[in-house]
């Protein structure tokens, strides 16, 4: 078990070295000039802006900007905020928590949505239930979350009076875009969920119990526990997702997250900010990963991925 977290936890800092790299990269070679963003509102003379690239090292040859970013990261040193001139982890750290907490009560309502109606799916095969739930997840899974967001806002927000409108980081502000993430996500978790249970159910060990007048309840409790390993594993897929779709969410609803700052950071090129936000949720995704593959590794080792698997 130790060993199986060390290469877990050693393939995740690789992985995350890679991103990095690919992050850095891809800001690197991104239109425009870093300097004359730097300049404000002053006039950009040449003098001007070759002593802002002397200062900030942007006239070093790409591998050394990024060691020199690499080196500050592992001190979690991330500069200055081009736009604000704050400390970037000071700066997003308020956005962030207000993302953790959306994306963490996505997840609740995802998993428990998810793992609910696919075993009443798969309890209830060939019924109207079980199609109806079969016809929700498919829109689930179809429908873009920017619209499903606009769509529960004016029903829910506008007509109904239910939830704000927009803005605010409290629970009440943030159910209606977890609810809205959670919609899509969740028809994930029933189609993995339903599937496994229905193997479950026409396994021998089910007649078994059956016959011997277990109570339904213990049965699917059984059930679940057996199907626990594919269940987590999608759990953390749809982690990702969620972390992906809170930048178009958090843009419909005005929540002050960060997908909200990371879409202003983009458009006003505070590559800080930018490199920040992209290698904090690159962290986040492969962590929660590897802590789901060790989890079911614990839980059922004979079909726990390897070390090696992709995350």
């Amino acid at each position: 078990m130790t060993r199986f977290i060390l290469k877990r936890l050693g393939a995740c800092a690789v992985t995350l070295v890679a991103i990095s790299f690919i992050i850095f990269s891809l800001v690197f070679m991104a239109p425009g000039d870093p300097a004359r963003n730097l300049v404000g509102t002053k006039k950009a003379t040449p003098e001007l802006l070759a002593q802002i690239r002397a200062q900030y090292h942007l006239d070093a040859p790409f591998f050394s900007q990024y060691a020199r970013w690499l080196g500050g990261a592992l001190r979690l040193d991330f500069g200055q905020s081009i736009r604000v001139g704050a400390d970037v982890t000071t700066y997003v750290a308020p956005h962030a928590a207000v993302t953790f907490r959306l994306v963490g009560l996505s997840l609740l309502f995802s998993a428990g949505l998810g793992i609910l109606l696919g075993v009443v799916s798969a309890q209830k095969k060939g019924s109207k239930a079980d199609g109806f739930i079969n016809i929700s997840a498919l829109v689930g899974t179809s429908a873009p979350s920017f619209a499903v967001g606009l769509l529960a806002l004016y029903l829910f927000a506008f007509l109904l009076g239910w939830f704000p409108m927009y803005g605010g980081a409290s629970i009440v502000h943030l159910i209606l875009p977890a609810l809205t993430l959670a919609f899509g996500t969740s028809a994930f978790i029933i189609k993995i969920t339903r599937q496994a249970m229905l193997g479950e159910i026409d396994a021998d060990y089910t007649t078994f119990m059956r016959a011997r007048a277990v109570p339904p309840r213990i049965i699917t409790l059984s059930h679940l526990k057996n199907i626990s390993s594919p269940i987590l594993t999608s759990t953390g897929l749809v982690l990702a997702g969620l972390f992906g779709g809170t930048i178009l969410v958090e843009s419909v609803f005005s929540v002050p997250g960060l997908g909200s700052l990371l879409a202003s950071a983009v458009t006003f090129r505070d590559v800080p900010v930018v490199q920040f936000i992209a290698l904090v949720l690159a962290f986040f995704i492969c962590l929660c990963s590897a802590l789901v593959d060790i989890l079911v590794f614990w839980l059922n080792p004979a079909t726990a991925s390897t070390p090696e698997a992709p995350l």
